[in-house]
Formats: C-alpha cells, sequence, structure tokens
C-alpha cells in the first residue's frame, strides 16, 4: 500500500514529506523524520538534533502557535462541558470552580507537549524553518 503524502510534490520540487506520519510522530514526542529518536528533552524543549537519524531539530519555530492551539482545544472542551452541565444540574458557583479551574488546568497541561510536537512535525512535513537545508528569508515589502 502506498503512502499518502501531502501534495505528492512539493512546490520547491524537493520530493514532499509524509504529512500525517510527520504530525503524529511529533504529537508522540518522536523524530518526525524516522520515528525513533525522542523529539523532547524537557517539557516543551525541544533535542538540538535527533540521536537515531540526525535530523536536526534547533531551528524550528512553533513559537506560540501550540499554545493558542491549546487554548482553543481547551476552551471548546471546558465551556461546552459547562454549559452542559449547566443545563441539567443545579451546582454553586464554589462547585463549578472546583470542577472547571482543575480541569482546565490539567487539559491544558496535558495537551501542550503533544500539541507543539505535531507543530514541529507539520513544520518539518513542510520543509518549513530551516527543516529544507536553507535560512529563512524576509521578503520585501512592496509599497506599490
Amino acid at each position: 500500500m502506498e503512502q499518502q503524502v501531502f501534495g505528492g510534490e512539493h512546490h520547491s520540487g524537493r520530493v514532499a514529506r509524509p504529512l500525517w506520519t510527520a504530525i503524529k510522530r511529533g504529537m508522540l514526542g518522536r523524530c518526525p523524520h524516522c520515528g525513533e529518536g525522542k523529539l523532547f528533552r524537557a517539557f516543551v524543549k525541544t533535542v538540538d538534533k535527533c540521536a537515531v537519524c540526525g535530523e536536526e531539530m534547533h531551528h524550528h519555530r512553533a513559537d506560540d502557535l501550540p499554545a493558542y492551539l491549546v487554548v482553543v482545544i481547551v476552551g471548546h472542551i471546558v465551556v461546552g462541558a459547562f454549559m452542559g452541565i449547566e443545563a441539567v444540574s443545579n451546582l454553586s458557583t464554589l462547585q463549578h470552580m472546583l470542577i472547571w479551574i482543575p480541569l482546565t488546568i490539567i487539559l491544558a497541561v496535558v495537551l501542550l507537549q503533544p500539541v507543539k510536537g505535531a507543530v514541529i512535525g507539520l513544520q518539518w512535513a513542510l520543509y518549513m524553518h530551516g527543516f529544507g537545508g536553507q535560512e529563512d528569508e524576509i521578503e520585501p515589502h512592496s509599497d506599490t
């Protein structure tokens, strides 16, 4: 069975990398290239390069995107669950606080590393931010 890749060929003419495989490997905390080496050396600190295949990871630019995505995901889960519980029960404000504040914190902490790994896997698969062998360039702004 042939593995499906995003687009077949990258816009730069390079061979397309398997997008969903790279995202899945990143979510699991593994190198998006080989799937064997660890992606993180600490909670959200990435390794400089994969210990197994040698793929460099230090130039990734995940920045704030993982945090924004976690806020959106956790917000949808918590607000939806809160509204559902509020519609069928009569909990006090204190009870709501004891449920939703810890749940929000736990979900955010649990999701941060897998989401960051997925973003790094996406960047690797699409040859973004140094994963294609060249440095990022700032495009000139046209004033016309």
